[in-house]
């Protein structure tokens, strides 16, 4: 069992971190590995329906991400807001943390802010003076490795063309290369799970049996179980579709239509019982989602593609290409 974080490492130059996304969607390229043969072939996303079969079911995560970040009004502070706890209580992601101590506050559009406390791991519970929307100032809360301030073009592509479901901190970023005429085109269901705060957060525990996932809430549509019960193949896109598939309820060999919440933590040597393939993207390094991917892939397989998607100067991480794993 590859049971430490040190296994799950690796290093990325910085130039192929994708600070924009291509100018179409489908541009990505796609790097495939067959898990059989343990070959590795470069194509383009584009190209996605030609390792399919008619009787291929694409299960895709229909999360809307919210414009949950927001900045004080002296733009010296930013918020995270993670989850509201009453309609002026709200848990939050604050930096820097060393200016909103205990008692601090300041002010965000037209009201004034509050720390009222500080959680063990550093989130802060805050309370707002007088009631607005938070989200109608907001901006996307594009991932720590993009540095650079979310804009007008982020609001559009952080975002599924097939998102509908509000919930969202964090895009399923494999679904981003999808445009409609490619999913038009290609058999698919969508099930939902908001992408949540652990998406933000490292692993800090060198012995993997000591990490813990955050619960993120997920939701199965009887249509979407029925599409699924009756497909040959489960192509799941992204690793959250692959939590919801593998944390869901089945009775006897059919999934059932339910909303529930996953704290499911996967890493080798996991087996998955649900899906066939797996679209996603190329992750941070010891991360749980590049341990999901090693999970299916193979670890050793695996980070021996991300080598290769170096040399080849493959974009890395939510902006980035993505990789199809038969």
């Amino acid at each position: 069992m590859n049971a430490r974080l040190s296994d799950y490492d690796y290093d990325l130059p910085r130039e192929l971190i994708a600070e924009r996304p291509p100018k179409r969607r489908e541009d990505s390229r796609m790097m495939v590995l067959r898990r059989e043969g343990q070959t590795i072939e470069h194509r383009q996303f584009a190209g996605l329906k030609t390792f399919l079969s008619p009787r291929d079911l694409l299960v895709l995560n229909d999360t809307l991400v919210v414009p949950a970040r927001r900045f004080s009004n002296d733009g010296a502070i930013e918020f995270l807001f993670i989850g509201r706890i009453c309609p002026r209580r709200w848990k939050c992601l604050v930096k820097p943390g060393r200016k909103m101590r205990l008692g601090a506050s300041a002010q965000v559009g037209n009201a004034i802010l509050r720390i009222e406390e500080i959680l063990p791991d550093g989130e802060r519970i805050v309370s707002l003076d007088k009631d607005i929307d938070l989200y109608a100032g907001g901006s996307m809360p594009l991932p720590p490795y993009i540095e650079r301030k979310s804009d007008a073009e982020d609001n559009a592509r952080y975002q599924t063309v097939f998102a509908q479901m509000p919930g969202a901190l964090a895009a399923p970023t494999a679904g981003l290369h999808f445009t409609q005429q490619i999913l038009n085109e290609i058999p698919h269901a969508l099930v939902t799970l908001h992408v949540g705060i652990g998406t933000f957060l490292p692993v800090r525990s060198e012995n993997l049996a000591e990490h813990r996932m955050f619960a993120e809430s997920f939701f199965i549509s009887a249509e979407a179980a029925n599409q699924i019960n009756n497909a040959e193949r489960i192509v799941a896109v992204g690793t959250t579709t692959v939590r919801v598939l593998e944390s869901a309820r089945w009775k006897n060999g059919r999934l059932l239509a339910q909303e529930g919440s996953t704290n499911l933590f996967i890493c080798p040597p996991y087996r998955f019982e649900h899906l066939d393939l797996l679209l996603t993207n190329f992750h941070l390094p010891r991360s749980t989602l590049l341990m999901l991917a090693s999970a299916f892939a193979g670890r050793e397989f695996l980070l021996r593609a991300y080598q290769e998607a170096i040399r080849e100067r493959y974009r890395f991480y939510s902006y980035g290409d993505c990789m199809l794993i038969i």
